[in-house]
């Protein structure tokens, strides 16, 4: 598939998990890939040799998209050596444990910091350069049931992934005058590393079977989703939330979990 053949795509959060994941995907499909991530050689040095193996151009970038010129480096240096950004993801978060009467307000403020602040200089530092190109582009951030839904024992992530959400659709509003197109992905539980440092791989198989669709999603789930939404397949959808979640958070619909448990997953 060579839908994205040409354009240039950024990755926050970009070398594990559903980041690599569509990474991997928007380069099978056709783009060269600049992950910017905390993350350390190894896992950077992985994803770029596995987006190279796809014949693409890949960049990767040790960065914190909480600080605005850690953004600004990073973007600048994609696009003196893979070119101008097309094709913008937001996935960069991180997250801790705790109800409100535990959360320490450091957890809270660092996880806004990279959640939202992090989304928000991402956003604006590539957006300033698609409206200056005046060829418009595309934004998708990866958005959480979390977004919509106070899960317990999450509040850092909660207020973190509500505020992004919002920010998104805020960005699809105000950027679609210039021919930008910003949608959000809104992940079910996945199979990622960062999901197995919590849960058991016992607990997550048991999980997997109670979904709708028999199983969890994968990152590239999500990956196969950021390529449509990408593409000129999608050139009419614009501040829309694509909910790639197995069946699992349907309105209306019977819960996911025959014990009735969903309101207690965080993911």
């Amino acid at each position: 598939m060579t839908g994205l053949l040409g354009k240039v795509a950024l990755v926050t959060g970009g070398a594990r998990g559903i980041g690599a994941g569509i990474a991997l995907e928007l380069a099978r499909a056709g783009a060269d890939v600049c992950v910017v991530d905390m993350a350390g050689d190894e896992a950077l040095d992985q994803v770029v040799s596995r987006i190279h193996s796809l014949g693409r151009g890949a960049l990767a970038v040790r960065g914190d998209v909480s600080h605005r010129d850690e953004v600004e480096a990073a973007v600048a240096l994609c696009e003196s050596r893979l070119g101008a950004v097309d094709i913008l993801v937001t996935n960069a978060i991180r997250s801790t444990r705790a109800n409100l009467l535990e959360t320490r307000f450091e957890d809270l403020q660092r996880t806004v910091e990279v959640g939202v602040y992090g989304v928000f200089h991402a956003m604006q530092v590539v957006a300033r350069r698609m409206v200056a190109r005046g060829t418009g582009g595309v934004i998708l951030h990866i958005s959480s049931p979390h977004a919509r839904t106070p899960f317990k024992d999450a509040v850092d992530y909660n207020v973190a992934k509500a505020g992004a959400h919002h920010l998104a659709l805020s960005a699809a509003n105000e950027l679609m005058w210039h021919g930008i197109r910003v949608n959000i992905l809104e992940p079910g539980w996945t199979d990622t590393p960062g999901e197995r440092t919590w849960y058991t791989d016992e607990v997550m198989e048991e999980m997997g079977r109670r979904m709708p669709l028999g199983r969890m999603g994968l990152p590239s789930d999500l990956g196969k989703a950021a390529v449509f939404l990408a593409s000129d397949q999608a050139a009419y959808i614009t501040g829309a939330v694509l909910r790639v979640d197995g069946g699992q958070f349907i309105e209306g619909g019977a819960s996911w979990d025959s014990a009735g448990r969903h309101g207690t997953v965080r993911h």
